[in-house]
């Protein structure tokens, strides 16, 4: 068994893998087409012509149900692994899980409204997505502060506090955002007016962009230590809205199969 088949762990990995398509995919198409400078441009920018723009859409649509599905994994892992009197520990994971779908929600907001044509709309998808992502990221922190070391040890609250620095370092920065043109503006020349304050804003979102993906790359290795499993419950041995026919097969009352392929 190879080592990303091992739980449910594929879910982090999918969602790193296909979010990181999202970006080279977009950003080659764009740069090729000329729609955006090759320098840093804004992610944005690189989702927002056609025919790159139809791409952009499907594949976030697709991490935003990988996020929701990730981040449900989770939660239903530390509800696990908690004890009933660690209400602290409760109250933040279902914090968490409302985050990480509020951030998963937004994704699909960032996905199909263009920056040039509903600009408000993109703006707030951009919100809930990096700005409650980076939300969920602390929430998650906290999770490892409070469950270290009876669950697991130091090291891996660390790394999660490192990349939370990171990304909360990449929100300050993205402040100069601010009082620049980018609405509608798709290509700078270098020595105009806004252009420094444009690349340092461009580096801070690739930056947040990229401390948000990474942070999921943390749950590969308690992924590899669970499993879902799906219960069916049938009510019925037929699927008839009243009795048709005597039928004296018997009802098995539950069916029990893995949620996904990779669990075991």
């Amino acid at each position: 068994m190879w080592w990303f088949q091992e739980g449910l762990c594929i879910l982090p990995v999918a969602l790193v893998l296909w979010m990181t398509a999202t970006f080279i995919i977009d950003y080659i198409t764009a740069v090729v087409l000329r729609h955006v400078d090759p320098l840093v441009p804004y992610i944005s920018d690189t989702g927002t012509v056609a025919p790159e723009r139809c791409v952009f859409g499907i594949i976030l649509d697709v991490s935003a149900f990988l996020g929701v599905a990730t981040v449900y994994v989770r939660y239903k892992q530390v509800q696990a692994l908690t004890d009933e009197e660690e209400s602290k520990l409760h109250k933040l994971n279902v914090l968490g899980l409302v985050l990480g779908w509020t951030s998963s929600f937004g994704m699909c907001i960032v996905a199909n409204f263009q920056k040039t044509t509903l600009f408000f709309m993109h703006l707030v998808g951009a919100i809930l997505t990096l700005g409650v992502g980076a939300l969920y990221i602390l929430v998650q922190t906290l999770v490892s502060l409070y469950m270290q070391p009876h669950v697991h040890g130091k090291s891996i609250f660390w790394v999660r506090l490192s990349v939370g620095v990171w990304t909360f370092a990449s929100i300050i920065s993205s402040i100069l955002l601010l009082g620049v043109d980018v609405a509608h503006k798709l290509h700078w020349i270098p020595g105009e007016t806004g252009y420094i304050p444009h690349i340092i804003s461009t580096i801070s979102e690739w930056s947040l962009a990229l401390s948000f993906v990474s942070f999921f790359l943390t749950y590969i290795r308690d992924f590899q230590k669970i499993t879902l499993r799906a219960e069916a419950d049938l009510r019925n041995n037929h699927m008839y809205d009243s009795p048709h026919y005597r039928i004296t097969t018997p009802l098995n009352q539950s069916v029990t199969s893995p949620l996904l392929v990779g669990g075991i």
